[in-house]
């Protein structure tokens, strides 16, 4: 049986300074195709080196309160994985309890 391969890519356009200006993405396996995003993080892990790789882009025009919900989100949805790859109950409700906390400091209305 062939390998599946299914393909995400982003398109980062720059100004002058090298400052992210416009963020797109396609995943076609998503019925997603040349959307627009205002930022974006991306984690990979390097089991050779153990260690995370990043690539964490924000336009410049990316308003500071949507950055705001945009981390909360991020973080919520960290917990959620954590608990589906570890089963880790106890931290997950740990994280989950510093996503509420975050959001209650930021002022974020859920």
């Amino acid at each position: 049986m062939a390998n599946i391969k299914s393909k995400i890519e982003l398109t980062v356009e720059l100004d002058e300074n090298r400052v992210p200006e416009k963020l797109n993405w396609t995943a076609d396996d998503g019925g997603i195709t040349n959307a627009e995003a205002k930022a974006m993080m991306l984690s990979v892990w390097d089991s050779k080196a153990q260690e995370s790789l990043r690539v964490d882009l924000w336009t410049k025009d990316m308003p500071v309160d949507e950055m705001k919900v945009f981390f909360h989100q991020t973080l919520v949805a960290m917990s959620n994985t954590f608990n589906r790859a570890t089963q880790d109950e106890k931290m997950t409700a740990t994280m989950k309890d510093f996503c509420d906390y975050f959001a209650e400091k930021l002022e974020i209305k859920k």
